[in-house]
């Protein structure tokens, strides 16, 4: 499987490597590194999760996106604890700073570990604790987006947006929708989202990953999306992307999973040059790093060969993921500025 369209450009790689950054589409449990997940499978050792690395490398190799579901939901399985909770948090986070990450919204889906018997209230407890200690031991800001697990039904649905509403820890900003989407309509849960937007949680639902344009449609007209998590299919519809690009709604575009999970054959045919050019605003993203062998690092070297950029256009694709971020003002206005230094610096020394 082709995962690069071409070898990296090492100055590109030097000044992404120190790029200042936001990531807005990355999962809590999809995130943990094998040395993550080798610790959780050795606090749980009747999991059927490898706890050697090559052995992990052989069982996240997914044949298609079903099979990754299953695999991600054995991963899942290894977070039984509020104590593993936070752990896992908390790794991610310092996973995150040494990629110079300083803002993320992480995909939470908190009943995923509410079902294996976590609480609610501990399973707070250990998310808010993890991100307090991670601004202040690493640097780096941390939201949260409660996500509907949709293969769970509308138990998941109803139960998330209880969490979302009567647990609500301090630092959640949205609401979102994951899992598989064939089968899965996103007009079940409407009310959910409706509920959600009440409360003054931004929309982000996952769409037209795996399924064609008319999901996205539906997270527009039915979700109220403000963000749209992947979106590869609006490409088959010049009317939507005209639709995206007016209403300034960006895609989270998230290159090498679209290839890990066969949602686009070779990420050469990645149509996020297609998204830019027909004015939708893209961000770049990591989705599921470790289980798809990529960083977010590597995601932003990945598009610049997509998109032909040069160190100017970079900057600019981790400027509009700042913008399209749900961050505090005060954070976003810094990181505006950081990246911008940082560009310009690079520039006067190259």
């Amino acid at each position: 499987m082709s995962t690069a369209p071409s070898s990296p450009r090492p100055d590109l790689t030097a000044f992404v490597t120190g790029l200042p950054k936001a990531e807005l589409h990355v999962h809590h449990v999809g995130s943990a590194s094998p040395r993550i997940v080798a610790e959780l499978a050795a606090r749980h050792p009747d999991s059927p999760v490898p706890r050697d690395p090559e052995e992990l490398a052989r069982f996240f190799t997914f044949t298609d996106f079903a099979h990754f579901i299953e695999l991600y939901l054995a991963t899942v399985d290894l977070v039984r604890t509020a104590e593993d909770v936070r752990m896992l948090t908390f790794e991610v986070a310092r996973e995150l700073a040494g990629q110079q990450v300083r803002y993320a919204e992480l995909t939470m889906t908190p009943y995923t570990s509410v079902v294996r018997g976590i609480p609610v209230e501990a399973y707070t407890e250990a998310i808010e604790d993890a991100r307090a200690a991670a601004e202040r031991d690493l640097g780096v800001v941390l939201r949260w987006i409660y996500d509907i697990p949709g293969e769970a039904g509308l138990a998941a649905a109803d139960a998330t947006l209880a969490y979302a509403l009567d647990h609500r820890p301090d630092a959640l900003v949205g609401f979102g929708l994951g899992g598989p989407e064939i089968g899965v309509p996103r007009a079940q849960f409407a009310p959910h989202f409706a509920a959600a937007r009440a409360a003054g949680l931004h929309s982000v639902p996952h769409s037209g990953e795996s399924t064609g344009p008319e999901s996205v449609w539906d997270a527009l007209a039915l979700l109220g999306a403000e963000r749209v998590g992947h979106g590869t299919s609006s490409v088959q519809d010049p009317r939507l992307l005209a639709h995206l690009a007016e209403h300034r709604i960006p895609l989270e575009v998230c290159p090498t999973s679209n290839v890990a999970t066969r949602v686009v054959e070779r990420v050469e045919d990645h149509p996020v040059r297609a998204m830019v050019e027909a004015g939708v605003v893209v961000t770049v993203n990591s989705d599921d790093p470790p289980m798809f062998g990529t960083t977010l690092n590597l995601e932003y070297e990945v598009a610049a060969a997509l998109l032909d950029l040069d160190e100017s256009g970079v900057a600019d694709l981790a400027l509009a993921a700042v913008d399209a971020s749900f961050a505090p003002d005060e954070v976003r206005a810094a990181l505006r500025a950081e990246i911008s230094s940082y560009a310009e610096v690079s520039a006067a020394s190259g």
